[in-house]
């Protein structure tokens, strides 16, 4: 079962499971849903299957979480919650152009105020809750892919490197997070002030430093230390901090770097340098 609020990518997620075999319906009325699973466990045709269920359907809506318990007696049920942080869903109204499903009558941070409200009995019912604020539409089908495909290992997990300036604020998503201000500032060098950590020239700069190669290697150390642990906790997605001034030396340097030494232990990284080139 997907649920979750509006503009988090249930329609994705959805065709998602559709590319995975799944029987799929889309915003099944409440009511059927207890009738469906019975025709599903009934049916040799349907193995597995998806439904999502969601604030359309409006006061109904405080129907499911007893119908939720109820299928999970019966059947091996799954619910998957996805949500965004209000930032991320706005934007993406903003650029569909879509209104939210409570009315045109207030603004959307209010409507997704109120709907996180109706959701709460829902999400606390959650198996698995998704941030897809983390990912983008190609990132986010192939985390369902992942997911629920190949049995579930610690090189499954999505790791985001992070590097940001301090100057524009700490990222809000990051789960770890490290300031790597200690490290000698390029800033101050002027053949490199207007390069970034990218550059070769730079890169060498940095890492000519014994601190920033015994950093990285610790650093390195203890990410392939901490990710199983975090994976067997449930974590599905690691997003990891390195913060400088301004964000375009020192952390977009180290950030690369991390990601080198976690792809030769065999973990998926991906880098956003979110405040370079400036």
């Amino acid at each position: 079962m997907i649920t979750g609020m509006s503009g988090s990518g249930k329609a994705s997620v959805l065709m998602a499971f559709e590319d995975l075999g799944y029987y799929c319906a889309d915003n099944l009325p409440i009511d059927l849903i207890p009738r469906f699973a019975e025709l599903a466990k009934q049916s040799p045709e349907i193995e597995k299957a998806a439904l999502v269920t969601d604030i359309r359907e409006g006061e109904q809506l405080k129907k499911l979480p007893a119908i939720i318990r109820g299928l999970k007696k019966q059947l091996n049920t799954t619910v998957l919650f996805l949500e965004a942080s209000d930032d991320v869903l706005i934007r993406r109204f903003s650029e569909t152009r879509r209104p939210h499903p409570l009315g045109k009558e207030t603004t959307v941070k209010r409507a997704l105020a109120q709907e996180r409200k109706m959701l709460k009995p829902i999400r606390a019912l959650a198996d698995i809750v998704v941030d897809t604020g983390k990912f983008n539409v190609h990132e986010l089908r192939a985390h369902v892919n992942e997911k629920f495909t190949a049995e579930r290992t610690d090189r499954t997990i999505l790791i985001s490197l992070v590097s940001f300036g301090y100057k524009a604020g700490v990222p809000s998503e990051v789960d770890l997070l490290f300031d790597v201000r200690f490290l000698p500032n390029p800033h101050f060098v002027p053949a490199y002030r207007n390069h970034t950590g990218r550059h070769p020239a730079v890169a060498k700069y940095i890492r000519s430093f014994p601190q920033t190669l015994e950093f990285i290697d610790r650093i390195s150390e203890l990410l392939v230390y901490l990710i199983p642990h975090y994976v067997r906790e449930g974590k599905s997605y690691l997003t990891i901090g390195f913060g400088c001034t301004g964000g375009q030396h020192r952390s977009v340097m180290i950030s690369e770097e991390v990601k080198k030494r976690l792809a030769s232990a065999g973990y998926k990284a991906k880098v956003v340098h979110r405040d370079c080139p400036r």
